[in-house]
């Protein structure tokens, strides 16, 4: 009989955990001929009361384990947190807001069981109830990032998938300090079976994605997978080099003939130019950024309190 880990970060989600908690419990009775589960939510530095809905969960059920940070490191953490505590022969993750629908599981098991695949993916073929910008935005994120790096991403990609030991050990050995997920999954490969199914709204509570972090999220994409924003701006640098010189030319034509300089055209020109300098220096002030936080060493996530359930070692 085979052990599923299911591994349910959890960022102010006190609302939410009930509901999937009551749905992922008949999801794991109903399967229980062929597979015992394990539960890990891992906190990650709620402000409300999650904490404590988990002690009363672990308490009541020994299948249900939780670990706290000791403040908000991200759901990146939260989710390498929770791989290495899994010790699953099959592991998920999955969101508390049920927009990760437990129904799938039945099926992505049947699915890992035929041994013809390491993991079954989830994507949104819709996005229902988002709004309008937003989906632009993320559409538009997986086709620059498609273009610009090896690493594909699929389109309305969730991070509920259902995964083998052997792929999350494969994703353990990639111990960046910058976690971009979505990315790491695409990178280390395996045989991937995409399950499809509408967007679903939260059952409670609200999003913790602003379009600020989506924003700096996807700049974390970008640098993490890619090398292209660098070379846009070598490439921009040489373009603007070359217009420089024939604006050269052309101002000391206009001078020359008719005796007069277009101050303000020459006053854009240079605000236009500064600009795209400082772009092209904080493009290359993200990747220097990036290597900074990685020498560091520094801990991805630290760990305030456990139940006894968990293992001990990280």
């Amino acid at each position: 009989m085979k052990k599923v880990s299911i591994i349910v970060p959890c960022y102010n989600e006190q609302e939410a955990i009930p509901y999937f908690y009551d749905e992922i419990v008949k999801i794991a009775d109903n399967m229980k001929n062929n597979a015992v589960f394990e539960l890990i939510f891992v906190n990650d530095g709620s402000k409300d009361e999650t904490l404590k809905v988990l002690r009363e969960y672990s308490k009541k059920d020994e299948r249900a384990n939780y670990i706290s940070f000791s403040r908000n490191f991200g759901k990146e953490a939260a989710m390498l947190a929770g791989l290495k505590e899994a010790s699953g022969d099959y592991i998920a993750i999955m969101d508390a807001d049920l927009q990760d629908p437990p129904s799938l599981l039945p099926q992505m098991f049947d699915l890992l069981e035929s041994g013809e695949y390491d993991c079954i993916g989830t994507r949104r073929v819709t996005r229902k109830g988002e709004p309008k910008i937003r989906s632009f935005f993320a559409r538009l994120f997986y086709k620059i990032m498609n273009k610009i790096s090896d690493t594909e991403l699929v389109d309305g990609a969730r991070d509920f998938r259902l995964m083998t030991r052997q792929m999350v050990d494969a994703i353990l050995e990639m111990s960046e300090y910058n976690r971009f997920s979505k990315g790491i999954f695409g990178f280390v490969g395996f045989n991937i079976k995409w399950l499809e199914y509408e967007n679903i709204e939260r059952v409670a509570g609200q999003t913790k994605w602003s379009f600020r972090k989506l924003f700096l999220y996807a700049l974390d994409g970008f640098t993490a997978f890619s090398t292209m924003p660098l070379i846009i701006s070598t490439i921009l640098g040489f373009v603007f080099c070359f217009i420089s010189v024939i604006l050269l030319v052309v101002s000391l034509i206009n001078t020359f003939i008719f005796t007069n300089i277009p101050l303000l055209y020459i006053t854009c020109l240079i605000f236009f130019v500064s600009g795209i300098q400082l772009v092209c220096i904080g493009i290359v002030g993200q990747y220097l950024a990036k290597a900074y936080l990685e020498v560091k060493h520094r801990p991805v996530y630290i760990v305030k309190e456990r139940n006894e359930k968990v293992k001990t070692s990280l």
